[in-house]
């Protein structure tokens, strides 16, 4: 299937949703303390998209019951949420998703409870880099594995992780799961060239051990094989018609952080 290029027009409809998925990921973590439930930061989500008029890209998707991906500790991603309180020390990734005039915007964030060890800090760090790098090595003209070269050559400079192999990124727009599907490794230089009008979400996924991941009972949560954490984050991105990148599920664009690696954002969004 061939992947889909957006217009200005489109991208800022994106960008709609983009800002409710920041917006709602942001509220979450302020909102969640010791005690709570990841079912009450489900229904956080619920009230925040409707607050915005918004839908939600998860709940139904392949019968997914929920508006959120909760995932605690060895639960690296696509967790139910459930009725387990959360506890000191636990660490929480939270993958959210919303729909506004048709598209989608889709992010992930990681993020500690009460006393966080030292380690898992830094998993949580080192993921999070991984995918800024990821990003500013996605530029108009570069091809697709640039990004995935990026994000590996980045986790593994940092200590020893797990990769996951089977999950990665993958385009996105009208809807949410599209071409092309991104990988977290591999050598730079390779796929389709990246051009103005894709829109793509990026999401490193790490483990503090190794990258062997199965799926437990409810056929949804996926978890380390070896019962060590993990930590997750995405955001999504796209190339706009200036030729500059521009981060549509980040509050200023990704400015702040692309910054940092040398990447001026387009002004378009």
């Amino acid at each position: 299937m061939a992947i889909e290029i957006k217009n200005l027009t489109q991208l800022k409809s994106m960008r709609k949703a983009g800002l409710v998925v920041a917006d709602t990921l942001k509220l979450i973590k302020q909102s969640t303390q010791i005690g709570m439930t990841t079912l009450d930061l489900n229904e956080i989500a619920i009230a925040n998209l409707a607050k915005h008029g918004a839908t939600s890209s998860f709940l139904g998707y392949h019968g997914f019951p929920a508006v959120i991906c909760a995932s605690v500790n060895e639960e690296v991603v696509h967790g139910i949420p459930n009725k387990r309180k959360l506890v000191s020390g636990d660490l929480l990734s939270i993958d959210f998703g919303a729909i506004i005039e048709g598209w989608h915007g889709d992010a992930a964030i990681s993020f500690g409870l009460g006393e966080i060890d030292s380690a898992d800090q830094k998993l949580m760090d080192v993921c999070e880099q991984s995918l800024w790098r990821g990003i500013a090595a996605g530029k108009c003209g570069g091809k697709l594995t640039d990004i995935s070269a990026a994000v590996e050559g980045y986790i593994n400079s940092q200590g020893k992780y797990g990769i996951l192999r089977e999950y990665g990124g993958h385009g996105i727009g009208s809807a949410m799961h599209q071409e092309p599907h991104i990988l977290n490794f591999g050598p730079a230089g390779n796929g389709p060239e990246l051009v103005v009008g894709m829109a793509l979400a990026i999401e490193p996924m790490i483990t503090r051990g190794n990258e062997r991941t199965k799926v437990l009972s409810d056929d949804w949560t996926v978890v380390s094989q070896d019962s060590s954490k993990g930590a997750h984050f995405e955001h999504t991105y796209t190339i706009a018609p200036d030729g500059k990148v521009f981060v549509l599920t980040a509050s200023d664009g990704g400015a702040s952080e692309l910054a940092k690696l040398g990447v001026e954002i387009s002004d378009l969004l």
